[in-house]
């Protein structure tokens, strides 16, 4: 289904996502070679980007279940969306301003929780922008046009940062530009959002906010281990999606071990977001077709083949092509779906509340895929050992979403 062809709620809300992505492509590519420049020399860069982004992880796993609950009262989850994204992005656009790397850090990691905070809200606001019989149909959008938009911003950061000396621009100011550039392009896709998606779904205002607050926690963490498909589908979605933010976070540098150009990997990263445009939307139709669970156990079994290749069989660049696009053609679809089952097990006026707890597992997941990496690359000395161990996070993912009932 093309743009055009949906409600205006449901386009307003599938834009954002390409406002978003575009922050997530240049933190993916560019921002840690700009960071290197500021660091003092002999510093280790990999420590310090872990720090950051280890720190920045924390403090939203503690805040978003709290801020979560919050926004489910009348009139707040706007209000919230709006202080994130305009936050977030006066901190992306200042990131030009520091010239010491700790500095940067700082702002990064504000921007950092601004981002994955405003997506937090964004995700609670599915159950608003549209009807549950159509939350496959337009997370799927969303992911899908999220992919191919942040390619606009990321391109022209390319041309500016990397085509920039050709005609007198210095990498330093083509960074400036390039951040400047991404905050205006995210806020300019979270308009749409603000003017036409309304909070229809809520809880009252409580006579004690605080109290109220806390022990509606509480109330959910025992809901999500009562109910046991809504506990099957968090176990397992730790897991299989675990694996997947593994191979996107660990695939740049397993490349890089192997001797792969860095030019082949920025362009097969590239290639993944426009293979991820229509297999996304594709996937969001099957799901219609034949079920939501049955389509997401495919793309996990996917995944532990995709795991099986690269330990296996990738070697050069045509192999880590292979690999990209193999990649792209599940990704969106495995985040789509998990995020519009997520919303159908979940009371709607709860909806940021028990997305910050989904937030946690989604963010935390990548901690024990990279540390199987970690641990058997060492004690093997052979990374495609490290990479096959991500192998037992899909099998076990994959048995969890099996035994998740239908109803």
């Amino acid at each position: 289904m093309a743009l055009g062809k949906m409600t205006k709620q449901e386009r307003s809300w599938v834009l954002y996502d390409m406002g978003n992505s575009a922050f997530i492509m240049l933190a993916t590519a560019l921002i840690p070679v700009y960071f290197k420049t500021l660091v003092e020399p002999g510093s280790s860069v990999v420590v310090a980007w872990g720090y950051a982004e280890t720190i920045a992880s924390l403090l939203l796993a503690l805040a978003m279940p709290i801020l979560g609950s919050l926004a489910d009262l009348k009139g707040n989850k706007k209000k919230f969306f709006i202080g994130t994204v305009g936050t977030g992005a006066i901190a992306l656009a200042a990131l030009g301003i520091p010239g010491t790397a700790l500095a940067f850090l700082v702002i990064y990691v504000i921007a950092s929780i601004m981002l994955n905070g405003s997506m937090v809200f964004y995700d609670a606001f599915l159950v608003d922008a549209t009807s549950e019989e159509r939350y496959d149909e337009v997370s799927s959008q969303g992911y899908a046009w999220g992919y191919i938009g942040s390619c606009i911003p990321f391109i022209a950061c390319l041309l500016v940062v990397l085509g920039g000396p050709a005609v007198g621009i210095s990498m330093d100011v083509g960074m400036k530009l390039a951040f400047l550039i991404t905050a205006v392009w995210w806020v300019a896709f979270s308009i749409p959002l603000i003017r036409n998606v309304h909070q229809t779904h809520y809880k009252e205002r409580a006579t004690n906010l605080l109290r109220d607050t806390f022990s509606g926690l509480g109330r959910t963490i025992k809901r999500i281990f009562k109910d046991r498909k809504l506990r099957l589908f968090m176990l397992a979605f730790f897991c299989y999606i675990d694996g997947v933010h593994t191979i996107i976070k660990m695939s740049t540098s397993y490349g890089t071990d192997l001797g792969i150009d860095s030019t082949q990997l920025v362009l097969a990263l590239l290639m993944t977001q426009f293979v991820a445009f229509p297999s996304a939307l594709a996937y969001g139709r099957l799901s219609a077709k034949f079920g939501t669970k049955r389509m997401l156990l495919v793309a996990v079994a996917a995944y532990f083949c995709i795991t099986l290749f690269a330990a296996f069989f990738m070697r050069e660049a045509p192999q880590f092509w292979i690999l990209a696009i193999c990649v792209g053609l599940f990704q969106g679809g495995i985040q789509a779906l998990s995020r519009s089952e997520f919303s159908k097990l979940i009371p709607k006026e709860h909806a940021n509340e028990y997305y910050g707890f989904f937030d946690i597992f989604g963010k935390y997941a990548a901690v024990l895929g990279t540390l199987l990496v970690s641990v058997f690359t060492q004690i093997t000395g052979n990374p495609s050992v490290g990479v096959l161990s991500i192998a037992v996070l899909f099998v076990a993912g994959f048995v969890l979403l099996w035994k998740m009932p239908e109803k």
